[in-house]
């Protein structure tokens, strides 16, 4: 008897086709603006640029201020990505595995920081930080920016949850395994793609908040993004081109990294 015919999938149409190219031009247009800014000679923002030159990189790379900002900005980001991933990947397993009242509450009131406005999120956590004594200090902003990293992680661990299938974990604990066990050597392998995606989330994350972070910045302790945002609301300074490029690199890079990671390990 012969076999049915397998259904290929369906090309995209030209219409989606130039949806898709319209909505990536817009999100890369201010990259494609910014970048060669950065590279300019002028003594203010030039776009083309008349005379190319790395002086807005040197500046950046010499400045005291600049450096201490990037410093601040990556011990915060490096920390609260390993905070969030720990507490997103538990509060993922609890959801998922749970059985117990208020479970989809929960589960709302933990995604809520995406969902409510900065602005209140900032207010809120600047009020309950002011009486604990947290304002300025690296613990504060940590503890601030993982309460806005922990939903991504929850997130990116329940998607892969979803296509999790759980007869191995059965199979490791009839051959004697314990639960230590088999969460170590079984569940958290599975599900390393999601856990790695959140990490990176939460470190992207981290990295490119503002709003909270003026609240609890000193003159001692900024971060890049509070930096930049004096920089050109207090004088007009070109610097702020390099930086932008460079957290455009470091970004685009970290997202990049899970996909290339996941395809290496998905080839023969």
């Amino acid at each position: 008897m012969p076999s049915a015919p397998v259904k290929r999938p369906a090309a995209l149409g030209w219409g989606l086709r130039l949806w898709v190219a319209g909505v990536a031009a817009l999100l890369l247009a201010p990259t494609l603006v910014v970048i060669p800014m950065s590279l300019g000679a002028g003594e203010t923002f030039e776009f083309p640029p008349r005379e190319w030159s790395l002086r807005w990189y040197e500046e950046f790379f010499s400045s005291p201020q600049w450096m201490s900002s990037v410093v601040t900005s990556a011990q915060v980001a490096a920390l609260t990505a390993v905070l969030a991933t720990l507490l997103g990947v538990a509060a993922a397993i609890g959801l998922d595995r749970g059985r117990y009242p208020g479970r989809e509450l929960l589960r709302s009131a933990m995604m809520a920081p995406m969902v409510v406005p900065g602005i209140v999120v900032a207010v809120a956590i600047y009020g309950a930080f002011l009486r604990w004594h947290l304002n300025g200090t690296l613990l504060g902003f940590v503890l601030a920016h993982t309460v806005l990293a922990v939903p991504f992680v929850v997130t990116s661990v329940a998607t892969s949850l979803a296509g999790y299938d759980r007869t191995v974990e059965v199979a490791a604990a009839s051959l004697g395994a314990s639960g230590w066990a088999v969460l170590r050597r079984v569940t958290l392998p599975l599900l390393m793609p999601g856990v790695a995606s959140g990490f990176v989330f939460a470190f992207v994350t981290s990295l490119d908040e503002v709003v909270i972070a003026l609240f609890l910045q000193t003159p001692d302790t900024r971060t890049l993004p509070v930096q930049m945002y004096d920089s050109i609301t207090l004088e007009i300074d070109p610097t702020i081109a390099a930086a932008s490029s460079l957290i455009v690199v470091v970004t685009t890079a970290a997202l990049l990294l899970p996909q290339l990671a996941r395809r290496r390990r998905s080839e023969p």
